[in-house]
């Protein structure tokens, strides 16, 4: 699959293998190391009654909690497959980090953003070493907050999208994801860039779970207002766009284009 794309090979791949029931927890792993993307998740029948079905989510190296760009990529591959949600109105998805449900929106699937599990300022010694580690001045960053709902996001906000994608950055050893707005009037609000060495040591191309969080923060801080759009994969020759809205409840939603890009069988 391809997600946060109407165009496949411009947005961010995940492997989803669907009727994966009987895998080891073994076999899962050494796939998804096999097909080293970001992320390769695994269809399973749910276990909570409130479920349509259950998604595990692994890196090459690890399993994660929750992450967006392979929720939205499962939910169209299981729907694609003939998956038939109890509910009339979304999608039930259950993993580690609880039930996430997803939508239908215009712009496409699009999830509910699950609450921040650690939020708020970082310590000045974190500020530093994630500026060190962007070889950006600390002078430059406009805001720096945690927006971890699973993968350890630190958000660092600059002055402007130009200011995003001139980032080049070092040594970092925490998962960091960089923002910066368009000018007024442009079709995108943000410019989006996140940086993994935690979770696969290289740059995300378009990563649902950090512009959850992000939509938390910003939306929340008032530094934006709803909905917007946000551009990110540009600097790796992506056109990833991102959907993120906020109801009248004050749940964040994120979403956008999902195609398939290959079908097929897999032999474990």
């Amino acid at each position: 699959m391809d997600v946060f794309t109407d165009t496949p090979y411009l947005g961010n791949p995940v492997a989803v293998v669907l009727g994966a029931d009987g895998l080891s927890d073994e076999q899962m792993q050494q796939f998804a190391n096999w097909t080293n993307l970001s992320e390769t998740t695994f269809v399973l029948p749910p276990r909570d009654a409130g479920a349509d079905y259950l998604v595990r989510i692994f890196t090459a190296a690890r399993e994660l909690p929750f992450a967006g760009h392979p929720t939205l990529g499962t939910c169209h591959a299981w729907l694609e497959a003939g998956g038939r949600p109890a509910g009339p109105d979304a999608v039930v998805q259950e993993c580690e980090a609880g039930l996430i449900t997803v939508r239908r929106t215009e712009a496409g699937l699009a999830f509910a953003a699950p609450p921040l599990v650690r939020s708020g300022p970082v310590d000045e010694q974190i500020a530093e070493r994630v500026a060190q580690g962007l070889n950006v001045p600390r002078s430059d960053i406009v805001d720096i907050a945690w927006a971890d709902n699973g993968p350890g996001w630190v958000a660092v906000l600059l002055a402007s999208a130009e200011a995003v994608l001139a980032v080049k950055p070092g040594a970092l050893d925490l998962d960091v994801g960089v923002a910066g707005p368009y000018p007024d009037g442009s079709p995108e609000a943000l410019e989006v860039r996140a940086f993994t060495p935690v979770v696969m040591s290289l740059e995300d191309p378009v990563t649902g779970s950090l512009n959850a969080s992000l939509g938390q923060w910003l939306l929340g801080s008032g530094r934006l207002s709803s909905p917007y759009v946000a551009s990110q994969g540009t600097a790796l020759g992506r056109r990833g766009r991102v959907h993120v809205s906020q109801d009248d409840a004050g749940q964040v939603w994120v979403g956008g284009g999902t195609v398939t890009c290959i079908t097929g069988t897999v032999v474990i």
